[in-house]
């Protein structure tokens, strides 16, 4: 597994190489910033990428990359709005779709220590009620993917953003990733409810994007039993949301240590070829990292290591 990753990101990296040359020697008026698949770009050759959250045909926020040629924050966090705001230069793949209302500008950014402030054009305002809070969830989830963001302000016409729109429902001061994103309500009592993020997958023209949703559930045991056993029932979502974890794998044991999380399995890890997926590899990470403070999965079967994959690893 470790040889085939090792190949993959080699070939990646000279063939992302190729395409930015083409890219860059072809006139183009179009949004060229827009990454049509999800290929990683290494940062020896000065060019980045980030995630930004675009809707799918089937209402869902998925995880998509853009190329970012700059290192500055703000200059950054430009490119990224700029990708989320509705135009007629948008050009994605896969029927991804931006949300931010069509002729709004972002009149300033501005960084404080972690924190960015964005003020906006009054056409933000502008939303439909349907998409208004999927519109803020794209926002905040794209800027905060950025390694130095932790939180942001928005502002319209230098006014701070107090409610939604159209419901009114107050938005906070300072957002996070707390405000969810994809939320699934599976509640019936307001005591011992959770709130977990479980990552699964669109797969969009044999292109996987990981799909984040904010499950709040009646279920007081550790996150990572549920997050387990959310992936291991060969669940498909009616809106075409999979995971790829066997529904006979078990959780045997896990432990946090030194920022690692260590998570062990019974022998349904594997595939057929004694070998983890990726696509297993990824929702289990991307899930582990979006609600426990560590840096790196360790994947273990019957206590011995297997795969590991760190938090800036993930494409």
């Amino acid at each position: 597994m470790l040889r085939t990753k090792a190949l993959r990101k080699i070939f990646i990296t000279t063939l992302t190489l190729f395409i930015l040359l083409t890219i860059y020697t072809i006139p183009n008026t179009n949004n060229s910033n827009v990454l049509k698949t999800n290929l990683e770009v290494e940062s020896a050759t000065g060019l980045y990428t980030n995630s930004i959250y675009l809707l799918n045909e089937d209402n869902y926020l998925v995880k998509a990359r853009i190329l970012l040629d700059c290192s500055k924050t703000e200059d950054k966090v430009t490119k990224i709005i700029s990708n989320l705001t509705i135009s007629d230069n948008n050009n994605f793949f896969n029927n991804l779709n931006p949300l931010i209302p069509k002729n709004t500008k972002l009149l300033s950014v501005k960084k404080e220590d972690k924190l960015i402030t964005l003020n906006f054009s009054k056409e933000f305002l502008n939303m439909r009620v349907d998409r208004e809070k999927q519109i803020i969830s794209s926002i905040v989830y794209s800027i905060l993917d950025l390694e130095d963001v932790e939180k942001i302000t928005i502002l319209v016409e230098n006014k701070q953003l107090e409610q939604y729109p159209n419901t009114k429902e107050k938005i906070p001061r300072e957002l996070d990733k707390s405000i969810g994103i994809n939320k699934e309500y599976n509640i019936s009592s307001r005591n011992n409810i959770s709130k977990v993020v479980v990552y699964y997958i669109n797969r969009l023209n044999n292109d996987n994007y990981y799909v984040p949703v904010t499950k709040y559930l009646n279920d007081d045991r550790d996150k990572i039993k549920i997050i387990v056993e959310e992936l291991t029932t060969s669940y498909i979502h009616e809106n075409n949301l999979m995971s790829f974890l066997n529904n006979n794998t078990k959780l045997i044991d896990y432990k946090e240590q030194e920022n690692v999380m260590f998570l062990n399995f019974n022998d349904y890890l594997f595939d057929g070829n004694k070998k983890v997926l990726e696509e297993v590899l990824y929702t289990i990470s991307y899930s582990v990292f979006a609600n426990y403070d560590v840096n790196q999965v360790m994947l273990q079967v019957n206590g011995k290591n297997i795969e590991s994959i760190g938090i800036n690893e993930l494409p």
